[in-house]
């Protein structure tokens, strides 16, 4: 086989390899929550809901709702049913812009966060209990595709870009003796 020959093969089957790598290493990302992103609440939320587009695992302190003065509110312990993932709140502070700062573990092992933004019209009543349920965080598997990476990921460099980077390489590494033996008019 010519040299040309292989660098074509190879790079065909670079190209073959980028175009289908893709989809299998995005992330999950946030399909909805509730609140919802930028919703106008008349009274604070009893609990934070965030439905993924995968099922997800989530790190120690997976959701902290921040309000306008600082003060963070309480969140009890967050639970995880396939692609929900529910949390207690106990509110506090002044009416005003909060924020919901989430992090969750996509199906590939990555982390994925975001921040949801939401505004109080009241202050939060501090009075107010909730009680905090007593179950165990499971994780389901799902069969749905996965979806495009959040523009929020932390994660490192997908799969598909080293394996591309692997065979770049060896194209590299194969094709340049052939060349340099042909160049110095010898013939493999």
């Amino acid at each position: 086989m010519t040299f040309r020959r292989m660098t074509a093969a190879l790079l065909l089957a670079f190209v073959a390899l980028g175009s289908t790598a893709g989809p299998a290493s995005a992330h999950t990302e946030l399909k909805s929550s509730n609140p919802a992103k930028g919703a106008a609440l008349p009274a604070p939320p009893q609990q934070v809901e965030l439905t993924f587009t995968e099922a997800v695992t989530l790190p120690a302190d997976a959701i902290t709702v921040t309000g306008p003065d600082g003060t963070k509110w309480t969140v009890g312990p967050a639970t995880v049913t396939g692609a929900l993932v529910t949390a207690p709140v106990t509110a506090s502070g002044p009416a005003g812009a909060y924020a919901i700062a989430w992090k969750v573990i996509s199906g590939d092992g990555d982390p994925v966060s975001g921040m949801i933004d939401f505004t109080l019209s009241a202050p939060a009543n501090t009075t107010t209990t909730t009680t905090v349920p007593t179950t165990t965080t499971t994780t389901a598997t799902s069969s749905a595709a996965p979806a495009a990476q959040t523009e929020n990921d932390n994660g490192g460099v997908p799969t598909w870009v080293w394996i591309l980077v692997g065979v770049l390489v060896l194209v590299v590494g194969i094709g340049a003796p052939i060349a340099l033996r042909r160049k110095g008019g010898t013939s493999p």
